[in-house]
């Protein structure tokens, strides 16, 4: 049995997750039925949205806030960081721009999240 806090809605419901012999996941202390299928996924795949930095000359300010276009497998977040070390832009940038298509194949685009 685990527990977890579900972040889907702003409830932050207390989870209790037991995964079963046969493969089978129940659920219990979700208010909402949001609750069910983000504990299942957080316990068979879990994913985030990378929020970051990179380098920008040019700008207002020396870093760019990036992030991904959309959650990626969660245990790829160092290696996507290390890559975003090497990013460096040049100002003018819009919010919304690809900085990086496709990063590391995920299928995500990192994106410019600040006019600069």
């Amino acid at each position: 049995m685990r527990e977890m806090i579900c972040i889907v809605c702003p409830k932050g419901c207390r989870l209790s997750v037991d995964e079963r012999p046969d493969g089978e996941i129940l659920v219990t202390g979700n208010s909402c039925n949001r609750g069910i299928p983000y504990a299942k996924k957080e316990l068979t795949n879990p994913t985030r949205v990378v929020t970051s930095t990179v380098k920008i000359t040019g700008g207002i300010h020396k870093r760019l806030p990036v992030k991904t276009s959309f959650d990626i497998p969660k245990h790829l977040n160092f290696a996507v960081m290390k890559e975003l070390e090497k990013v460096e832009v040049q100002a003018p940038v819009k919010v919304g721009t690809v900085i990086v298509p496709n990063i590391l194949g995920t299928g995500a685009d990192i994106v410019a999240t600040r006019n600069m």
